[in-house]
């Protein structure tokens, strides 16, 4: 197809049977076009996940193992390509917000004190705010803001419950979780796959989607 956007320069419309097409160079040319963006579109997104890699080893990883759950997850869903694609990319920066958390607070080797979680949980609306406004990302963005609301309507920022989470949220929440609980942090050890499952099973309706959880089991099996 990019051998074809290239070749379609020079050429110029035939005059035909009206068809209600666009000419077959502006087509072309409109390819291009959407390259051109969604190349501009993952650059940013890597810059940006980049950027969180430089102040946080563990979430930069934690990103791209997301982001792998997600994907298959996504797989098992059945979700179209532009879907998996939006998705992919959400997942990858879902925590791009932790840039707006200050290093004593992301950093710190123990636990979290309540106003330190409270302060950590803004993450979400951070990462929306440096999203939404940038060309490509408002549906990323809406994810990033709720892949922490509950299925049962207990979660942040919006307290949003059901479907109206939107289904990427939905998805990353259990990718999330599944990272969160077979990784080592300086203050406990990863449980193992089976436990972790058991826990997701347990969560299940409640903080998350049932079908999503059955899709991330069904995946690895």
């Amino acid at each position: 197809m990019q051998g074809l956007a290239t070749e379609s320069t020079d050429l110029a419309p035939v005059p035909t049977k009206s068809t209600g097409l666009a000419p077959v160079s502006t087509r072309f040319q409109s390819i291009k076009m959407a390259d051109r963006s969604r190349e501009q579109m993952l650059s940013m997104a890597s810059m940006l996940v980049s950027l969180v890699d430089l102040r946080d080893c563990y979430t930069g990883g934690h990103s791209t193992r997301v982001a792998e759950y997600s994907h298959r997850i996504a797989l098992e869903m059945g979700l179209g390509d532009e879907e998996t694609e939006m998705l992919l990319l959400a997942a990858s920066l879902h925590d791009v917000g932790k840039i707006g958390v200050p290093d004593h607070i992301l950093l710190k080797p123990g636990r979290l004190t309540e106003d330190e979680f409270e302060y950590i949980k803004k993450h979400s609306e951070f990462g929306w705010m440096v999203l939404r406004t940038l060309q490509g990302f408002e549906e990323p963005s809406l994810v990033l803001l709720h892949h922490h609301e509950r299925f049962d309507g207990g979660g942040y920022p919006g307290q949003l419950s059901g479907t109206r989470i939107p289904l990427g949220a939905r998805i990353v929440a259990v990718g999330d979780a599944y990272d969160a609980l077979t990784t080592n942090r300086p203050y406990r050890n990863g449980r193992s796959h089976e436990e972790a499952i058991a826990e997701i099973t347990r969560c299940s309706k409640t903080q998350f989607d049932s079908n999503v959880v059955a899709a991330f089991i069904q995946s690895f099996r």
